[in-house]
């Protein structure tokens, strides 16, 4: 017998007096003398099932099927995606249950008790923790927006590759493997590829993950993250690419209002405001900070960040025109000025968390930058071949997905902002 498929609908949310079925995973059971409560994740989030009686081996990490009616309710616990309701059940049926040493940690506190190594040992488990669970709900409509606003303004998503014969950076912190005999590295971004297609499409955005061997142990770095990139052309300035972020952060940050209001209250965030960004040059940056050298500390961003506060009401700041020994081969120097380039970093609560700027598109100027670095042009001869078939005036960003996370859920360490995080010391789970 030939049985048809149909295509999958979406699981229905509980409504008042709905009778139906609803099967999901027990984040926790609790047994009273005459009823059981049961706490049971939807695709949404948590729902209270109230039983008469449930199966003697439901426990946490079990999948049950729940057959019942959805009453009204007033529930003050946070965790509930629905507060107003919950599952009056006739019958709960186990589908699968877990292993007997259940979890290593219990999931029901407020807060998840066990060290940072042990949250990331255990990641299949802590990930269930309704608070961690709620970054990563924010995270995802995140890029939703991205996505969203981007299209809205005649974008074209692209997909790049992640194995290469250079890195974008021109630098020396690459991950190198064998490729058939042949050197390749993985990719510190997808740079070349965007700026070519600019080419093409002229609007690209790419979400994908980027690679850095650097070896840092802070609380803000990763040696894989996922980056937002945004390359545009024809421009006629660096801050044409600025205005565009500022309207897409003001999209995201509405996409959250709209889309994570349970986790945003459960997480107890405010979400910044994103009217205007102020911006100033890296050398007054320098002169608010009193520090040197061709980059910004992170003590030195974390004070811009208060001034920004302090004097403009913003949690953001641009900090444009850094240095040209600071930036990449392909950054545009400053018209006049050729010791700075156009270029900008984004901070956010006193943290980087997007580079950018105008890139070089006269074939002949980037191939004397790349000389001018002490680097061989016949390594870069798919990029300047783009840049001799005529590429627009162009310029673009890369935000750091993981990094924006966590500073606007709180989060301390980039680490806990990350599924799977990829650092010098981990590789698994």
């Amino acid at each position: 017998m030939i049985e048809a498929i149909r295509p999958m609908q979406r699981t229905p949310e509980p409504t008042v007096d709905a009778v139906g079925d609803w099967c999901g995973l027990v984040h926790q059971v609790r047994r009273l003398s005459a009823r059981t409560f049961l706490k049971l994740w939807l695709p949404r989030g948590l729902v209270q099932i109230v039983c008469a009686e449930a199966p003697e081996g439901v426990r946490a990490g079990a999948t049950v099927r729940v057959r019942g009616r959805v009453v009204a309710a007033t529930l003050r616990d946070a965790t509930l995606y629905w507060r107003s309701l919950e599952i009056a059940a006739t019958e709960v049926e186990i589908v699968a249950s877990p292993a007997p040493e259940g979890m290593p940690f219990d999931l029901t506190r407020p807060e998840l008790v066990a060290t940072p190594q042990t949250r990331l040992d255990h990641r299949p488990a802590s990930l269930r923790h309704p608070r961690i669970r709620a970054a990563f709900t924010i995270q995802a409509a995140l890029v939703r927006a991205f996505r969203a606003h981007l299209d809205g303004l005649g974008f074209t998503e692209i997909r790049s590759p992640k194995l290469g014969s250079e890195g974008a950076e021109g630098g020396a912190d690459v991950f190198d493997l064998d490729y058939f005999g042949r050197r390749a590295v993985l990719a510190q971004s997808p740079q070349f590829y965007k700026e070519m297609c600019t080419g093409v499409f002229g609007r690209v955005y790419e979400v994908g993950p980027v690679f850095r061997a650097e070896p840092h142990a802070t609380r803000r770095h990763l040696n894989e993250y996922t980056s937002l990139d945004v390359e545009l052309g024809p421009i006629g300035s660096f801050t044409e690419v600025m205005s565009l972020q500022v309207g897409l952060l003001a999209a995201m940050m509405q996409q959250l209002e709209q889309d994570c209001s349970h986790e945003l209250a459960l997480l107890e965030i405010e979400l910044p405001e994103v009217h205007t960004i102020p911006a100033l040059r890296f050398a007054e940056a320098k002169k608010i900070t009193g520090g040197t050298g061709h980059d910004l500390a992170p003590a030195e961003e974390a004070a811009l960040g208060r001034w920004a506060q302090s004097e403009h009401g913003s949690q953001w700041l641009y900090v444009t025109h850094y240095p040209t020994a600071k930036r990449p081969f392909y950054a545009m120097d400053t018209p006049g000025e050729p010791s700075v380039t156009d270029s900008f970093d984004l901070l956010f609560r006193g943290t980087e968390i997007t580079t950018g700027g105008q890139r070089i598109h006269d074939p002949g100027e980037l191939e004397a930058k790349i000389r001018s670095r002490g680097m061989d042009p016949a390594g870069f001869a798919f990029f300047l071949q783009a840049h001799r078939c005529g590429l627009p005036p162009h310029g673009g960003f890369g935000l750091g997905l993981e990094r924006m996370t966590a500073l606007l859920c709180g989060i301390d360490n980039v680490r806990d902002a990350t599924l799977f995080p990829r650092d010098a010391h981990r590789l698994t789970p």
